[in-house]
């Protein structure tokens, strides 16, 4: 799948990439996010190959962003369920879409989906806020800073902050 892990590296972003894969992984759990579970469906909607999409659900369960469960037993077919790990992912596929659609990345027509609340119908958009306030704070405004899990090297690139 890929020719270098992350495995170890100590960074949550690297981590989150290496449970997750590659871009082909990413289109899986934006489908199963949708509702699609079934094997053909997601081979249908992403078009990747019988082998890619295996290999994908194979490291996603591994990773344990999905569980297959059996619902058919003569033949045996399963469907690919979101865990609650792989629902915490989503806000990635949503991250993309939202940057896509400002971008217009998908053409002129206009974003191909919206993303709505779904007890009131609204229009939803990612943002970051205040943990404690919950008051709106740009992109530009973020300062990393070292937490308690930081190694050198994640000290070292801290260095180039100005």
């Amino acid at each position: 799948m890929r020719s270098k892990s992350f495995d170890g590296m100590t960074c949550s972003i690297a981590g989150v990439l290496e449970a997750i894969g590659d871009r082909w992984a990413v289109l899986i759990l934006r489908d199963l996010s949708f509702g699609l579970s079934k094997y053909e469906d997601l081979r249908r909607s992403t078009g990747v190959t019988n082998a890619t999409l295996s290999d994908r659900l194979k490291h996603l369960e591994e990773n344990e962003l999905i569980e297959r469960r059996l619902y058919q037993d003569n033949p045996e077919r399963y469907e690919y369920i979101l865990t609650r790990k792989g629902w915490d992912t989503i806000i990635v596929t949503q991250a993309l879409a939202q940057v896509g659609d400002k971008w217009a990345v998908s053409g002129d027509a206009g974003p191909p989906l919206k993303f709505v609340n779904r007890k009131n119908g609204r229009a939803v958009k990612l943002a970051l806020v205040e943990r404690e306030t919950g008051n709106p704070v740009r992109t530009s405004d973020i300062l990393p800073q070292e937490g308690p899990g930081a190694d050198d090297l994640v000290r070292w690139r801290l260095t180039y902050l100005t």
